[in-house]
């Protein structure tokens, strides 16, 4: 049996995987798919203080409380900046780091900084005109899935999230690196989009598994299924 613990991208929650969790814990895994804070259900505690370190917290506090060891942990899009922070904490903790469709930042780094220009430009006017100045409106569901039924789904579950997580730098070590495995999972149909780059970069680099499944960003939602299988190879 493997602890999975699943993290979720900007304006998502823990509701997003599912349809993975399920997968994984039919084949006697146990799985947590934790909300980090402000988002989703948890998202009466968004306030202007709401960061990337408390996401980080969020994290490295439920490895801590619930004694989970040799886990691999998964982050998705903006969810790989959280996951590499916890991993900066709790190296010793994992046996495997899972990038889906996710930022991998350098030290330092922030998500805007990884982000086109004009995606960086449109974050910040949606914050000013719909989001108090602090808060990012939800893009449609139509920006990061193709199927119908599936928008439809996601439609009413994302919130806003947070302008702070993507301008807060991610200051590294490198003990992250420690980690005996490590994979990125490009959404290849997801295109264009920052993640193609950060997926060519990683596989010039020693020490990365480097896959690609043909579908839209929210693979967790559109590809349970390969997603579930890759993360069960991350886990050896």
């Amino acid at each position: 049996m493997t602890d999975f613990v699943l993290v979720h991208g900007a304006w998502h929650g823990g509701w997003c995987w599912r349809d993975v969790a399920g997968r994984l814990r039919s084949a006697g895994h146990r799985v947590f798919a934790p909300t980090l804070t402000g988002l989703a259900d948890r998202s009466h505690l968004l306030t202007r203080e709401t960061g990337l370190e408390i996401h980080i917290l969020d994290i490295v506090n439920l490895l801590e409380w619930e004694g989970l060891d040799d886990i691999v942990l998964c982050g998705h899009s903006y969810g790989g900046m959280v996951v590499t922070g916890a991993a900066e904490r709790a190296a010793t903790r994992l046996r495997a780091l899972v990038y889906l469709d996710a930022f991998v930042p350098g030290d330092g780094q922030c998500v805007n900084d990884m982000a086109p220009p004009e995606r960086v430009a449109a974050f910040e006017r949606s914050a000013a005109e719909r989001g108090g100045g602090w808060k990012v409106p939800p893009l449609p569901a139509s920006a990061w899935l193709d199927d119908l039924a599936q928008q439809a789904w996601v439609e009413p579950k994302v919130t806003p999230h947070p302008l702070r997580c993507l301008t807060d730098p991610l200051p590294l070590s490198g003990a992250w690196r420690t980690v005996g495995r490590r994979m990125h999972i490009l959404a290849s149909a997801n295109d264009p989009s920052p993640f193609h780059a950060i997926h060519e970069r990683v596989a010039a680099e020693a020490g990365w598994l480097c896959r690609r499944i043909d579908g839209p960003h929210d693979l967790m939602i559109s590809h349970p299924e390969e997603t579930a299988a890759l993360l069960l190879e991350a886990a050896g």
